[in-house]
């Protein structure tokens, strides 16, 4: 458990990190914007790696049950992750009414996702990840907000974008429910 909450540590710390405009741009101004880059991707690149390692070896030892989720939070949370698809699609769609009305697609598509997965995992490893990550998405939020950033414009219609990002959010989510317990250990289908 350890490595898990090492990793989340780096890999959420230097996220909350960047957020922090004035000692992020006076490391930058330091040392450069491309030294800045390189340090802030190896350490969240490590973080990732901690967390995925801290992760697997917590799952092998056996989880820690904290609660025992009710059945039907699993079509909650089906939901709220293929959501989560369509809104992370949406950010890289052309222009789309979607993103608009998200504004920050990304945070959105962290939140729905690590909410959904807490609706299913009432064990202690998992609600530390998940509960982590959508802590760390409703801070960095928050501090989007305070920084001013509008996010994407709202549109009037639906356009191509729409249709892209429904249809590729969709794809992928139905691609991650097939492979879900080969990546991941865990049968989400019939589980």
């Amino acid at each position: 458990m350890l490595i898990l909450i090492l990793g989340l540590v780096l890999f959420l710390g230097v996220h909350v990190f960047s957020t922090l405009r004035g000692p992020r741009a006076a490391l930058m101004e330091q040392y450069g914007a491309r030294s800045y880059k390189l340090a802030y991707s190896t350490v969240a690149v490590l973080g990732l790696l901690l967390i995925i390692w801290g992760f697997s070896r917590y799952r092998a030892e056996g989880l820690i049950a904290v609660w025992d989720p009710p059945h039907w939070t699993r079509h909650l949370a089906m939901l709220l992750v293929w959501f989560a698809f369509v809104a992370i699609a949406s950010r890289r769609a052309p222009p789309s009414r979607i993103r608009g009305w998200l504004r920050h697609p990304t945070l959105v598509a962290l939140k729905s996702w690590a909410t959904g997965h807490l609706l299913v995992n009432g064990d202690l490893g998992g609600m530390l990840l998940f509960g982590s990550i959508l802590g760390f998405a409703v801070y960095d939020r928050i501090a989007v907000k305070r920084r001013g950033d509008l996010g994407a414009p709202r549109l009037d219609a639906f356009t191509k974008g729409d249709a892209i990002a429904l249809g590729a959010g969709t794809a992928v989510y139905a691609l991650i429910l097939v492979l879900h317990p080969y990546l991941f250990g865990v049968p989400v289908l019939g589980g």
